[in-house]
């Protein structure tokens, strides 16, 4: 797996650096079967202590000694898994079905304290970012954080110039980028791709700026491409054929991520008729009733039922899906992402959706936790969270049924915990 952590921003090491600063109090978690986020099986009759928002100690009951004075939380017959990471997410500007509704500290709040209520307490957002999310993600280093935290990558880089490209990656890396985004992709062939003597320039200048960068992408043939050109990160699904011998052989040798955001296309061509997901309790939690009426205008689902666009995703669709089973097979790291956050991509529940996909596509339950949690934190390289280790931040959820035995599990999500703290329901 491409180590990500060789090109993390100054900036952002001088804050990890300076983050373990505590609030007091030690809370124990006693009696639940722990999956950490590793390759470990389930650890039944566990305990998991935190300290400081840190993991102090993770292990049997048989083996952990408990600090005098600690608060004992008995979570006997329940699961605890690490919180769950999004590597490919938006906090951006969008409320409701608005997708230019105001690039505020208030929304980006709203947006993040969404996703921590399903359970998603980390978000890797690729693109779109602003100095308000910047600020929120320097401000995340904090052991009384109780929303999910936020990494960035600023404008979606593009131009006509080489030097309007590297212009464009120098702005984002001066305000602390820890990705730098692209597109190589002609959106069915609405749009013209960037060319690519400007993708290589890009991606030297990302790489002169130690930033890794992750791509918008849908053809094999430019996913090919772009391991050519050494980029770092493929930041969506290949839907356009079956993967084939030389990809993968090209992306084993290049240790890269894949990120299949399989809701990104559902949510293409889903609203053309009432969807399953409207009748979901764990759905309807947290839904405005606003925005469901909106989608099931009758105008509006036909012009999805019609559209040449939604009716190509949806091929595509099928497609992503073999090729997430074949790649999970010859051993790519897959790392959960759903590019959610524009307008009817749920955030927080279209997590649970990919997951669940991602069980269909071939992948274990356990193999999916690991890429929702330790595998996805390696790919976007924060390795200070994702697993359930002694010293990572203490991100993790509280289940009251086995998700290592149906992932669907993770929706009996009862209670979530960043840095140790009980995010509100």
């Amino acid at each position: 797996m491409k180590i990500i952590n060789r090109f993390l921003p100054a900036l952002f090491v001088a804050l990890f650096s300076t983050s373990l600063t505590a609030n007091e109090g030690t809370i124990a978690f006693v009696g639940a079967t722990i999956i950490d986020g590793t390759a470990a099986e389930p650890l039944n009759d566990g305990v998991l202590v935190i300290s400081n928002g840190r993991i102090r100690t993770v292990g049997p009951r048989s083996a952990v000694t408990i600090p005098p004075g600690t608060e004992v939380v008995d979570v006997s017959g329940k699961y605890i898994m690490p919180g769950l990471i999004n590597a490919h997410g938006h906090v951006g500007a969008t409320i409701g079905l608005r997708g230019n509704a105001g690039y505020t500290p208030e929304n980006l709040v709203r947006q993040l304290d969404l996703y921590a209520r399903y359970g998603v307490t980390t978000v890797n957002s690729l693109g779109g970012d602003e100095e308000a999310g910047f600020a929120l993600r320097d401000e995340q280093f904090d052991p009384a954080l109780s929303r999910a935290r936020i990494f960035v990558s600023g404008s979606v880089v593009s131009g006509n110039s080489e030097q309007a490209i590297r212009d464009q990656v120098n702005r984002n890396a001066d305000m602390g980028a820890n990705f730098i985004k692209t597109r190589i992709d002609d959106n069915l062939g609405a749009t013209t791709k960037l060319p690519r003597p400007l993708f290589d320039a890009l991606v030297d200048q990302a790489h002169q700026r130690r930033l890794p960068v992750a791509v918008h992408l849908f053809y094999l043939d430019d996913a090919k491409y772009m391991l050519e050109a050494n980029a770092d990160l493929i930041a969506h699904s290949i839907r356009d054929l079956p993967v084939d011998d030389e990809f993968i052989s090209m992306a084993q040798d290049a240790g890269v991520c894949y990120i299949p955001t399989l809701t990104r296309e559902v949510s293409t061509f889903v609203y053309e008729s009432v969807p399953d997901f409207f009748s979901d309790p764990y759905f309807l939690k947290d839904v405005d009733p606003a925005v469901m009426v909106e989608l099931q205008e009758p105008e509006r689902m036909s012009r999805m039922a019609n559209s040449r666009a939604a009716q190509a995703y949806k091929q595509g669709l099928e497609v992503a899906l073999a090729n997430v089973g074949a790649l999970h097979q010859e051993g790519i790291p897959i790392a959960m992402g759903t590019d959610t956050g524009p307008p009817a991509r749920f955030q927080g529940y279209f997590e649970h959706m990919e997951m669940q996909l991602m069980a269909d596509a071939g992948m274990s339950p356990l193999d999916v936790i690991r890429a929702s949690t330790g595998i996805a934190a390696q790919c976007i390289g924060q390795g200070d969270l994702g697993t359930l280790e002694p010293g990572k931040w203490g991100d993790f959820n509280i289940l009251t049924a086995n998700p290592a035995l149906d992932i669907a599990n993770t929706k009996t999500i009862e209670s979530v915990y960043i840095a140790g703290n009980r995010v509100p329901d």
